[in-house]
């Protein structure tokens, strides 16, 4: 694997039960950049997060983080590696119980002997650096929904991993807080020069920010390119999921039986 290339995902398979849900992927994602994958709800995005942090095996293909074979790993050696990675979970996730300080000093109590002094100026940097060094005392309760994202974005950088995995970062936010985890997102990846993937629905926000777009459909990757690309892109699936229009080749109704068959099944229809 060439040393630009972070995270190479070939021929990715996984099945739940006997219900396929990824079907063959392939990605390439290079060191340094900030890579979105996009797609309808269901189409296996956060089960590649999964399969890229080893919390899941595929049922075929391999996942290669740096020097890494994922699905080859013991659990002590997957613990041993998380380590070098940050998850922004949906709604943030933090512990309720404890303060804004101690929800981003716990990654470095957890897997780090640093002292407590070292810690309380990290913890405050991280803090600082997305605008909350003033709210380290207050509990999650007293968070609003955009400041408890950005508090567990802190804690996802916290030991300044190589790999930030983003599951749904704009999920509830008002259009000033997604703009604003938005920005941060993008500024913290090219000031520390770490490698981001983020799973996402929102479009207009993630074409400002990223550099490289992943669409998934049905389990594969139906299309791939730059923001400019994927907004010039002419494939019908792409324009109706960018566009949001109602119809496309991703169709609103399930699959079903026709109306008159289901309610009049002993009529004769011509």
């Amino acid at each position: 694997m060439s040393d630009d290339i972070l995270v190479d995902i070939e021929n990715l398979h996984f099945t739940y039960d006997d219900r396929p849900v990824l079907q063959g992927i392939n990605m390439k994602i290079p060191r340094g950049k900030l890579v979105a994958i996009m797609g309808g709800s269901g189409c296996g995005k956060t089960t590649l997060l999964r399969c890229i942090g080893g919390q899941l095996r595929p049922t075929g293909g391999r996942v290669r983080l740096e020097k890494h074979q994922v699905c080859e790993m013991s659990q002590g050696e997957l613990y041993r590696l998380r380590r070098r990675m940050g998850m922004l979970f949906q709604f943030g996730a933090l512990f309720t119980d404890m303060s804004v300080f101690e929800n981003v000093a716990f990654p470095m109590r957890e897997h780090t002997d640093m002292s407590d002094e070292m810690i309380r100026d990290l913890v405050l940097m991280k803090l600082e650096a997305v605008g909350l060094r003033g709210a380290h005392k207050l509990m999650p309760a007293e968070l609003s929904g955009g400041m408890a994202r950005r508090v567990a974005l802190a804690r996802a950088l916290a030991l300044d991993p190589m790999l930030v995995m983003y599951d749904e970062p704009f999920t509830g936010l008002d259009p000033i807080g997604l703009g604003v985890i938005g920005q941060l997102i993008r500024k913290l990846n090219s000031a520390l020069g770490t490698t981001s993937i983020m799973v996402t629905h929102d479009i207009q926000e993630s074409l400002l920010i990223v550099d490289y777009i992943f669409f998934m459909n049905g389990g594969r990757v139906v299309a791939q390119g730059t923001p400019d690309e994927i907004r010039a892109s002419k494939d019908p699936f792409v324009h109706q999921f960018v566009h949001a229009e109602a119809d496309g080749p991703v169709h609103f109704d399930y699959p079903a039986p026709a109306v008159a068959k289901e309610f009049l099944p002993g009529v004769t229809h011509a």
